[in-house]
């Protein structure tokens, strides 16, 4: 097993008995892993430092770089990065979504997020100006699968 392989175990160890769940984990040549984590109630930073410690100690005590030749980062995703998880999905419920389809030739989508169902979600199509004329003069619905959508980002308002 791969140093890679037995700190991905560790980090499912890490997140067990909690609402955290791993959004996604990259490594650099340099031994620096990069864990990006979730949670359903919100990922604070006590979570945040708790999966770290966590994640270090696992790692000193398996003994996997004696020469201690490693660094890890956990954070959130952030903003910036696209909506990976369908337990991202729930909890931007009501929140607006940038949406970019598998399709190329479909225009991409700004819609508020309605509900999450196994396969897809339910968004309010939010009519765009386009030389100061909207595009559609109601909302309309729709439902698009997973499968569908190539990114996903959360809009922020203020």
């Amino acid at each position: 097993m791969t140093n890679q392989e037995q700190i991905a175990i560790f980090i499912q160890e890490s997140l067990e008995g909690s609402d955290c769940f791993l959004v996604d984990f990259k490594v650099k040549p340099t031994n620096n892993y990069k864990v990006y984590i979730d949670a359903d109630a919100g990922f604070t930073l006590e979570k945040c430092i708790g999966i770290n410690r966590s994640l270090r100690r696992k790692i000193e005590e398996a003994a996997l770089y004696p020469e201690g030749d490693f660094s890890i980062e956990v954070s959130s995703p952030g903003v910036d990065m696209p909506l990976k998880q369908t337990r991202q999905y729930h909890k931007h419920i009501g929140r607006k979504l940038e949406i970019e389809l598998v399709n190329e030739d479909e225009p991409g989508i700004l819609g508020r997020l309605l509900s999450v169902e196994e396969d897809g979600i339910r968004v309010e199509i939010i009519p765009l100006k386009r030389g100061g004329k909207k595009t559609a003069l109601e909302p309309e619905q729709r439902t698009l699968l997973f499968t569908d959508i190539q990114k996903a980002l959360v809009c922020i308002e203020f």
